[in-house]
């Protein structure tokens, strides 16, 4: 069993849990998500580490309640326990891979949408402890929707706020913030690490692509069953077929196709896309578990 922590509401609808699970702390690295499950009926959940701790043996997941089973999530209290928290899952960000001392010298901007913002908090953490100094840019629709301002202030060479009705710093989305920072501030970035919701990612993307910037995205929101077993978490990438919990969750943003992506997420909204992935999936030899 899993014992709870610590949990707190960060914004509207938005958790964040710290779960006693000392062997996962011990080999995390940023980019990885695990799988909770909190009882022996419930479904198994794909959630993103926000954060690990290998000496306290902790690791903490935020996620946004959007439906039964991240309801069901958010229900349990500091002294209760998940009965299976797996992990960690999926490949680690791509920049674990990259020389250090390579990566000091690359000027670095990570964008965090909403709930997202918490999945880029590990990374930018990560490249702090090591002196690499990075810009961030979060976003959420007004200042009560974003999400670890104060962590991300303290771990960022510069923090840079976006809200869509402007009741805190600039007014807008985070890709037009992007553009102002570009074109009218004058920076210069060598890589963007995206993550946020499907079509946030997509802009970005788009943006990123027309000044030739080098732009990773995670595609951990696509995810059901989240071990490779159900299929739903196919996506093209370069012309490939990729699934977002085995390869990723992290790829090449100019290489998805995300209208394929936001078409095969949407299904999963309707008990009729839902019916209609699980009997495409089950003629193909899958078994998929769908629902959030």
């Amino acid at each position: 069993m899993y014992k709870i922590l610590n949990k707190k509401e960060l914004v509207p609808n938005v958790f964040l849990i710290e779960v006693q699970a000392p062997r996962i702390a011990k080999s995390c690295l940023p980019g990885q998500f695990a799988i909770v499950k909190v009882d022996e009926k419930a479904e198994r959940i794909p959630l993103a580490i926000s954060d690990y701790d290998a000496k306290k043996g902790t690791v903490t997941i935020v996620f946004q309640v959007l439906g039964a089973s991240t309801q069901k999530i958010a229900n349990y209290n500091v002294g209760q326990s998940f009965k299976d928290f797996v992990g960690p899952l999926g490949q680690s960000s791509i920049l674990m891979s990259e020389d250090l001392e390579k990566l000091k010298n690359k000027k670095m901007l990570f964008i965090g949408g909403g709930p997202g913002t918490a999945a880029i908090y590990p990374q930018v953490k990560w490249l702090n402890e090591n002196r690499v100094n990075v810009d961030v840019i979060i976003g959420g629709k007004s200042k009560q929707y974003l999400v670890l301002e104060e962590e991300l202030k303290e771990i960022s060479a510069n923090l840079y706020i976006a809200t869509d009705d402007g009741s805190y710093g600039y007014k807008g989305f985070t890709t037009d913030l992007l553009i102002e920072l570009i074109e009218k501030e004058r920076k210069k970035y060598d890589q963007v690490v995206a993550i946020g919701s499907m079509n946030m990612m997509r802009s970005i993307s788009e943006v990123t692509k027309s000044f030739g910037i080098k732009t990773t995205v995670s595609l951990k929101s696509i995810m059901v069953d989240g071990v490779g077993l159900c299929g739903g978490c196919r996506v093209t990438v370069g012309g490939e077929t990729k699934f977002a919990c085995l390869d990723g969750p992290e790829f090449d943003g100019h290489l998805v196709d995300f209208e394929e992506a936001i078409r095969r997420q949407s299904m999963y909204k309707t008990e009729e896309g839902k019916n209609f992935i699980e009997k495409q999936e089950k003629e193909e030899g899958h078994i998929c578990h769908v629902g959030l």
